[in-house]
């Protein structure tokens, strides 16, 4: 069933598309809005996100033993995410966790809820956990600053987003020091309100003098600070490493868990074969090319009738327009691709986009503890396929 948000009656509400249908993109005046949640005055609607709850005394170690993350001593209020992987080591599910004491609170993508129940109830074996889909009951909401703390309707857990710090276990793959990241100005918080009562917070919050934004400003915000998304960035190939998810998603020293080997070998012997960056498009064009858009690395010179046959070398992942920045996207490109070439988007109905690119994983990430030679290489691994 089509999920629709009761705020987009309201006035000057414009629904978003692709994996915001539902929500409002903005309220009639986007930058505005994306001024004030960057100020931390603004509130985004994430309705349209599924809540997922994991009860029982082994939920934590349950879901250390079944995930990319170590979250068995997550102490009540902390924040983590946490990747579930297929045997090959691809992403399949993302979702925040933060742990009341009693409770384990998952927030993820809406088309992924219903599949994260189904996948955690396939391997609750003998354990004492209880899994819930709670999307009917409860309803998220996004802000750069934390919301009050007496707000009517909220869960007992809150989610602050780990990005871009550097988790117990995990590494940094990006091209810069963390201290010049832009990630760092990027404070994201998910506030779990009873979905009953979300339009009584709401008032309650503007009557503080909080206001709306669109999840547009929210993608803007979230491609400056080259932060990922499932719904987006995560494509049936990913793997964590070619998305910085090793920073804040894995743990490189935990126990087994499924899809471990490939993270392992890509991360000690390897390299991911694609990588993650940062474009800033041409903002000479009224128009945004679509997620999709093909990412080419044309030779200087080339004409533009000869781009439009160019083979391409990655794919736009997400695109806004930022309020200082102007038009900006995240793409995933090949990882042999020279990180000083110019690139170009084409995009299949309004044309051609020039394309500076900005590093986020770096082209020689990987590779930890060098290649080993001889007989520990002659078998051919499960995994090999991503190792360069």
């Amino acid at each position: 069933m089509r999920y629709t948000s009761p705020l987009l009656h309201r006035t000057g509400a414009v629904e978003a598309a692709g994996p915001d249908a539902g929500v409002s993109a903005h309220y009639g005046n986007p930058v505005k809005e994306q001024r004030a949640l960057a100020a931390g005055t603004a509130v985004t609607d994430l309705s349209h996100r599924a809540v997922v709850t994991v009860t029982g005394p082994d939920r934590l170690s349950w879901l250390s033993t079944l995930s990319s993350q170590q979250v068995a001593d997550l102490k009540p209020g902390d924040s983590s995410e946490l990747l579930l992987l297929d045997i090959s080591g691809r992403i399949e599910h993302a979702p925040a966790i933060s742990d009341d004491g009693e409770t384990a609170w998952l927030i993820t993508e809406p088309s992924h809820g219903p599949a994260l129940v189904q996948w955690l109830e396939s391997m609750k074996f003998m354990l004492r956990v209880e899994i819930t889909d709670r999307t009917d009951q409860y309803a998220v909401l996004g802000s750069t600053a934390p919301l009050p703390e007496d707000l009517p309707a909220a869960a007992p857990a809150r989610w602050s987003d780990p990005w871009p710090a550097v988790a117990p276990g995990g590494e940094s793959y990006a091209a810069i020091p963390d201290a010049e990241h832009p990630g760092q100005e990027w404070n994201w918080h998910l506030t779990i309100l009873e979905r009953e009562r979300y339009d009584a917070a709401l008032v309650d919050l503007e009557a503080q003098g909080w206001t709306l934004a669109g999840v547009q400003a929210a993608e803007a915000l979230r491609l400056a600070a080259w932060r990922p998304r499932l719904a987006t960035e995560v494509d049936a190939k990913a793997i964590p490493h070619e998305l910085d998810l090793i920073r804040t998603a894995v743990h490189l020293t935990k126990g087994c868990y499924k899809g471990q080997e490939t993270v392992a070998r890509v991360h000690n012997l390897g390299h991911p074969p694609r990588r993650l960056v940062f474009l800033h498009l041409d903002g000479s064009e009224h128009t945004l090319p679509e997620p999709g858009s093909d990412v080419l690395a044309p030779k200087e010179g080339t004409d533009p009738e000869a781009l439009l046959k160019e083979r391409p070398v990655g794919v736009v992942t997400s695109v806004a327009r930022h309020h200082e920045a102007g038009p900006i996207a995240l793409a995933l490109v090949k990882r042999k691709v020279d990180p000083q070439a110019q690139l170009v988007v084409r995009d299949a109905e309004s044309g051609l986009y020039a394309a500076a690119q900005e590093l986020i994983v770096r082209p020689d990430a990987g590779q930890s503890v060098g290649r080993p030679q001889g007989d520990f290489l002659r078998g051919r691994p499960p995994t090999g396929n991503f190792v360069e």
